[in-house]
């Protein structure tokens, strides 16, 4: 199975600098408004630029229908959308599927069925901005080293509060 149809947004200016340390994150979606499939069987992915205060959609990948048929060929085609990303939240997803994404640092989160899009981000919005979760905070550093470190930077400077 190969990408039946991807578009991509490209953005210019001040907004692509705000998103500079955003992160990606996919949904499986059959509607762009919620997500409501499994990993295996999904229609198509919203891939989303999300920062603590800003989150914008940066790409669609379709894969046409599909059944849940154990045939996991289907799935290299999926994994291999969600390069960069640093999660994919699902209805639904399968061991190997897990066994496949993890070593690539994408972690699945699985959601009810029918969470709105919305929601989700803005769930990720708030752990970012109160204090991620483990996982969260190992994959913004994998995405962009020395942010932690900035700190020490600045009292190696002599900054102080």
């Amino acid at each position: 199975m190969t990408v039946e149809r991807r578009l991509r947004i490209l953005s210019f200016g001040n907004e692509a600098k705000r998103m500079n340390t955003a992160v990606k994150v996919a949904f499986a979606t059959s509607d762009l408004k919620q997500v409501d499939q499994h990993f295996g069987a999904a229609e198509s992915f919203a891939i989303y630029a999300i920062g603590p205060e800003q989150a914008n959609l940066i790409e669609v990948v379709q894969f046409g229908q599909l059944d849940m048929d154990g045939n996991e060929d289907k799935l290299a085609a999926k994994i291999d959308a969600l390069h960069g990303c640093i999660a994919i939240y699902c209805q639904a997803i399968g061991a190997s599927a897990v066994n496949q994404l993890r070593p690539k640092g994408i972690q699945p989160v699985k959601v009810s069925a029918g969470t709105p899009l919305t929601q989700a981000i803005c769930g990720l919005q708030t752990e970012m901005r109160e204090g991620p979760s483990a996982w969260l905070a190992r994959a913004i550093e994998s995405r962009h080293p020395g942010h932690a470190q900035r700190f020490d930077a600045m009292e190696a400077e002599g900054w102080s509060e």
